[in-house]
């Protein structure tokens, strides 16, 4: 399995110094940087487009950006999110006319592609496509929304998806989003996740490195 990689949320980040607010969460030992993307069409609610990516380049961040994208439809906007520096772009299958198109433009604008599974879709589609992703994410909650609780039934569902992908031999990395707090994260590493999606239970603390450290001391454990 990859290594336990956070990766904060930046929709739960005070908007008004968006790039301060991603360096100071990077420098308390956050991994990747991952970015929300809703269009007020297949979520109810409206976040951020490449601009947004392209100005945290601008301001420095070199970390990798992870961008999901809630978005419907969702092969016209892939390029112009890989030229403003995403490094993952993952989409959910419902959102495509054609899942293997979509992965395959995304992979030939020189980024990671993945999939997204909301709680109550199955991951059937897996069994077709593992040749072709590079990360899995299953949402703990129902998209649109920060600071929602974490789905538990999810866990079954997460260790499915680690069988799935160990058994395939992929070099494929398991990430949730989610309710994604210390006092769950080790059930969650636990069940199979390597890549941790954190919004509120980061920014919303006072002490980003302090949090960050907690998680990972509890991933720890889960991985002994």
């Amino acid at each position: 399995m990859h290594n336990a990689v956070i990766a904060p949320s930046i929709l739960s980040a005070d908007m008004s110094k968006l790039g301060e607010e991603t360096k100071s969460v990077l420098a308390a030992g956050a991994d990747f940087v991952h970015v929300d993307v809703m269009d007020n069409h297949y979520v109810p609610n409206l976040t951020f487009g490449p601009i947004v990516v392209k100005a945290l380049r601008n301001f420095g961040i070199v970390a990798p950006l992870d961008v999901h994208l809630m978005i419907k439809p969702v092969d016209r906007i892939i390029p112009e999110f890989a030229e403003a520096g995403a490094d993952y772009i993952t989409f959910h299958p419902e959102a495509s006319e054609n899942i293997e198109h979509t992965l395959e433009l995304i992979r030939q604008c020189e980024c990671k592609p993945g999939l997204v599974f909301n709680p109550a879709t199955p991951l059937d589609i897996l069994d077709h496509i593992l040749d072709k992703i590079d990360i899995v994410l299953l949402m703990s909650v129902n998209p649109g929304f920060g600071g929602q609780s974490f789905i538990e039934s999810v866990l079954d569902k997460l260790r499915h998806a680690r069988e799935i992908i160990d058994k395939s031999k992929y070099d494929i990395r398991l990430e949730i989003d989610g309710g994604v707090k210390i006092d769950n994260i080790r059930k969650i590493a636990e069940a199979g996740a390597d890549t941790f999606v954190a919004g509120s239970a980061i920014f919303g603390t006072d002490n980003y490195g302090s949090t960050i450290t907690m998680m990972r001391e509890q991933i720890a454990l889960a991985n002994n």
